[in-house]
């Protein structure tokens, strides 16, 4: 650790006017008094960058510099007896400047990581001024770490996100995090907010469940968080209350999280990942409970994951979600949007009724949804009332706005006069060519020339779809990916004859939707289905060449978010069949169709595995062996694999289907799940020297 005012010169050096800086307001707060006793003056810290909620507070070398000035504020007033750290409404912090870890070097990165340990630890120095982590809302890595460092925190019950995501990023929690967690949670609840959210495509907490967990010692409502835990914090210092946090077992209960924490890393990373082999051996090391060598040992490891090139990947990725995914490149002038104000969905089926729920809660319009019959219309409309009843029982939202969403949801099986004032209609059928275009003419014929017409194809040409109609130019590929609340990505598919206005209106209702969308061309199966469609070809052939499953679905740790055969259940064997079936007529010579799978739909399986997670003796008994079966290891397995996927993404680029590999790499991200610290695909496929994409 280097000497502090040494530090703070070094980061005053390397700061830069790019930096948006989270200044930290001081202000004393007279604390209510507790039978009588007072509980004197606290020196309140509130975060603020001056943004609104879309730009949360994060901490750069500007922002680290103001905290240790208003702590030290703090500290020096003999009238302040404690200390508070809170954020602006609904955010503490986002964590790390990523900007300043991205420009500044191995370097940069040591000076953060230092300047960071040395101004939180402020906060909870033994004979200091006792101090509290107020999470008012979202706090990620050092977001939750400078509360971490206080002696106390107390935790919104809406909270909306808090974890330690540094690992998906290609990083370690640098400011306290891998330390301060398992000696104050335990080792396996410390593996969980470390590895394991992380590596289930960034998971995390809400503010219950932080606190059931014991990041925070008290939880209350968003409506007077602030009013509540000050008067917490009063009973706290006034010994009313006791905070009792029970015994961390440093023996053997820190071995077996240890283990559990490698076997997470190995199933989810195939040891690829050096953020998440470093972050296991942090939270190994921290049984020793040296809180100074526990600090300098995250110095070490952020330095040392500064020089790899999974962080530059995972740098990469992180600003193709934070700045493209907001300015999806090829979208016309947002000018042309017509506004949306009354929604039509065809089908009220589960991917239907997902779409209801998504419109009505982020649009706030009337959503129709149709069917053959009123009691299909009914069942979905049942489906979305059902989904606001569970938000209203978690206190995701209130009474009222859950009454005026299900008011805004209905079911009929009348589109001529339901959908005469629609402004936007999507239809989510099965997926046949006949049955798209018959619903699409029944529903021009009922509803205005300017109403834009969205298709929820995963697969089918929207060209073609639209061919027959009088106004060709308002359909649109508006493609989501399930489950709908979850999955990030939306692609928006243009056909040859879609005109702006009908684009400009699909980008800005996918805004609204709080979607990442991206622009492709018209081709078979888009972005992600594509790429997905040659991956699971390929690995099928090499599986009914004589492969083993089990070899092949070890062959992807790392690469993909889970096994082949595991997303084949999840995605379901007949869709996934379906997807390969029309790409291989659109490319017969790349994209193969399994006739084990064809097989394995016909038997009704839902998987290759069964229940106890072994293959299904039954979809064994359907991978015949060939005569001259060709076994490859698992090595093999991936470099085939990967070269197949080059091959499919340099195509794609050439065909023009997206504006650039970017955009490839960010629908892997969001829609696939592909790993931060991989750079999604194709700076993945770059490193292991298959192509060159940028």
């Amino acid at each position: 650790m280097s000497d502090l005012t040494d530090l703070l010169a070094r980061a005053e050096a390397i700061s830069s006017d790019a930096e948006r800086v989270t200044r930290a307001h001081l202000r004393k707060v007279a604390l209510p008094s507790v039978e009588g006793h007072s509980a004197g003056v606290m020196g309140l810290i509130t975060l603020d960058n001056g943004e609104d909620h879309t730009k949360p507070n994060t901490f750069g070398p500007r922002s680290l510099l103001e905290l240790n000035a208003a702590i030290d504020a703090a500290l020096a007033d003999d009238e302040i007896t404690s200390i508070g750290v809170t954020g602006k409404p609904f955010i503490l912090a986002a964590g790390a400047d990523l900007t300043s870890v991205a420009g500044g070097g191995p370097d940069a990165v040591r000076v953060v990581a230092e300047l960071g340990h040395a101004v939180f630890r402020k906060l909870g120095e033994p004979g200091g001024k006792t101090s509290f982590g107020f999470i008012n809302g979202l706090a990620l890595g050092g977001g939750l770490e400078v509360a971490l460092h206080c002696h106390y925190r107390t935790v919104m019950d809406s909270a909306p996100a808090i974890g330690l995501p540094e690992v998906m990023l290609g990083l370690v929690p640098g400011w306290g995090g891998a330390f301060l967690v398992p000696n104050l949670v335990g080792p396996d609840a410390a593996v969980t907010v470390l590895l394991e959210n992380p590596l289930n495509n960034g998971r995390t907490l809400g503010g219950e469940a932080a606190y059931e967990i014991g990041l925070a010692d008290a939880v209350f409502s968003g409506a007077d968080f602030l009013e509540e835990s000050l008067r917490w914090a009063a009973a706290v210092l006034c010994r009313e209350i006791v905070v009792d946090r029970p015994a961390v077992d440093r023996g053997a209960t820190w071995d077996a999280a240890v283990e559990r924490g490698r076997g997470i890393v190995q199933a989810r990373t195939g040891g690829a990942s050096p953020a998440a082999l470093a972050a296991l051996q942090l939270v190994d090391a921290a049984r020793d409970h040296d809180r100074d060598a526990g600090f300098a040992r995250e110095d070490d490891a952020l330095e040392a994951m500064s020089r790899t090139p999974e962080l530059l990947a995972s740098l990469y990725a992180f600003d193709l979600v934070q700045k493209r995914a907001k300015r999806p490149a090829g979208a016309p002038d947002r000018s042309l949007a017509r506004p949306v104000t009354k929604v039509g969905i065809v089908g009220a089926g589960l991917m239907a009724s997902q779409l209801a729920l998504l419109f009505v809660r982020r649009l706030e319009v009337p959503v129709v949804l149709t069917d053959l019959d009123q009691e299909r219309a009914d069942k979905g409309v049942a489906y979305v009332h059902a989904e606001i009843d569970k938000l209203l029982a978690k206190g995701r939202i209130g009474p009222d706005k859950a009454n005026r969403h299900k008011g805004l949801v209905t079911g009929t099986t009348d589109k001529a006069t339901h959908f005469a004032d629609a402004d936007f209609v999507i239809e989510a059928v099965f997926e046949e060519m006949k049955i798209k275009k018959s619903v699409f003419a029944d529903v021009e014929a009922v509803v205005s020339p300017e109403c834009v017409l969205a298709t929820n194809t995963s697969s089918l040409s929207i060209t073609e779809m639209a061919a027959d109609l009088e106004h060709p130019e308002r359909v649109v590929g508006f493609h989501f990916f399930n489950p709908v609340a979850v999955m990030p990505l939306l692609e928006i598919v243009k056909g040859e004859q879609t005109d702006d206005a009908t684009l400009a209106t699909a980008f800005a209702t996918g805004k609204a939707l709080k979607k990442t969308t991206i622009l492709v061309q018209d081709s078979p199966s888009f972005i992600v289905n594509r790429l997905l469609g040659r991956f699971m070809g390929e690995v099928g052939r090499i599986v009914d060449e004589g492969t083993p499953v089990p070899v092949v679905d070890g062959a992807f740790a790392g690469v993909a978010p889970m096994p082949p055969f595991v997303l084949l259940s999840l995605v379901g064997p007949a869709i996934a069949l379906h997807n390969n079936e029309t790409l291989h007529a659109a490319y017969p010579d790349r994209f193969y169709v399994s006739p084990a799978l064809e097989r394995v739909v016909a038997a009704r399986k839902a998987s290759y595995y069964g229940p106890d997670g072994s293959i299904d003796p039954e979809v064994e008994a359907m991978l015949e062996t060939p005569a001259a079966p060709v076994v490859l290891d698992a090595a093999e397995v991936r470099t085939r694999v990967l070269t197949a996927l080059a091959d499919e993404a340099r195509r794609m680029l050439d065909e023009g289907v997206v504006a650039a590999a970017e955009d490839l790499d960010l629908a892997m991200i969001t829609g696939a799940g592909f790993a931060f610290w991989n750079g999604g695909l194709t700076m993945l496929l770059e490193r292991e020297g298959l192509g060159s994409f940028h």
